[in-house]
């Protein structure tokens, strides 16, 4: 059934009452704070009305109503208001990212940092690994007889932790040699393309093609079977809101943000823009709990799509601070991406 324009309005006021003050909304205070020039007795019957449609519920027959899952939803599809951010917030965000622009790994630090510190929630973000990143720097040094860390950092990241095998009758002069020779072929390439031309150069590489084999087999893992990389902030700021004081309900929460396979499923393939994507109550998703909500948006350098970041809380989010603070945060941090290329 569709809604009337007073139910909208009404239903707009409960839910921004609701998140602002966490208690239900009764027609006293739709009255007295927002509609004075209706009677309470209407206001008692639109409120009836919206609960029979499924957007408002009573926990007690005296007690004032509380949105649904439903309400959310149609509140941040056709109600709500668009926020915007003070200077001192915008300010905030241009500083985190100020002097790192070309540290990939320190720039999602500081965004979720600085999402968690203006929401007031937690803020979690995936960096997608992408087969045009492209190679700055390729070193090889020994860590055992037959073993080496292989560090490779690209535009985007720093591959960590990979180690390879060597032959352990390789002399730490080769090791350098080996590790000077594929790093000239490779540095300027894109992960991508050097993948392609595998095959083709492998010949070069005769006298180091066991070191050549592992170092594409290092690059292919990071590719194809890594996740990506996540970071979060704010973990414990859920404690913040009433609706976690149930023991349960922060088990539940925190199973998912200390997770980072749950994570990646959560942001990944959300989009190829800045626009928001907003999941209420673990909609299309057995990861999240369904009395949690994720807002979310993607974040790209020159065209390329490299991640998402975002915010899960409860249902009774600010929906709009939250939806304004990302909005800010992927203008900011894509003019600085892009600027750096």
């Amino acid at each position: 059934m569709k809604l009337s324009d007073r139910k909208k309005k009404i239903l707009q006021y409960v839910v921004d009452d609701y998140i602002s003050t966490a208690q239900p909304v009764s027609s006293k205070v739709i009255t007295e704070k927002y509609m004075q020039d209706i009677s309470s007795a209407t206001v008692r019957s639109e409120l009836a009305g919206l609960e029979e449609m499924g957007y408002l519920s009573q926990l007690h027959t005296s007690s004032g109503r509380v949105p649904s899952i439903e309400a959310y939803k149609f509140y941040v599809s056709e109600l709500m208001d668009r926020g915007q951010l003070t200077q001192a917030e915008l300010g905030t965000i241009k500083s985190a990212f100020k002097g790192h622009a070309d540290n990939m790994e320190k720039v999602v630090q500081n965004a979720v940092k600085v999402i968690a510190e203006l929401t007031d929630y937690t803020s979690v973000a995936y960096t997608s690994h992408n087969a045009n990143d492209k190679i700055v720097k390729l070193d090889i040094f020994r860590n055992k007889p037959n073993q080496a860390l292989l560090l490779i950092v690209t535009e985007q990241t720093l591959i960590r932790d990979k180690f390879i095998e060597i032959p352990e009758m390789m002399s730490d002069a080769q090791l350098d040699d080996a590790s000077r020779f594929i790093g000239r072929a490779f540095i300027g390439k894109e992960l991508g393309e050097i993948m392609q031309m595998g095959e083709i150069i492998a010949n070069e590489f005769d006298c180091y093609r066991e070191i050549f084999n592992s170092v594409m087999s290092a690059i292919e893992e990071y590719i194809v079977k890594d996740n990506g990389e996540v970071a979060t902030a704010g973990e414990g700021k859920i404690l913040n809101h009433p609706e976690y004081n149930d023991s349960q309900k922060v088990q539940n929460f925190l199973s998912v943000v200390t997770s980072k396979d749950k994570l990646v499923e959560l942001l990944k393939d959300n989009g190829d823009n800045i626009e928001i994507n907003i999941k209420i109550g673990g909609e299309d998703s057995a990861d999240m709990p369904k009395d949690c909500s994720l807002v979310t948006a993607t974040y790209s350098a020159s065209g390329v799509k490299i991640g998402s970041y975002g915010v899960i809380g409860p249902l009774r989010m600010d929906y709009q601070k939250v939806v304004s603070v990302l909005e800010g945060v992927g203008r900011i941090l894509e003019d600085i991406l892009n600027d750096k290329k």
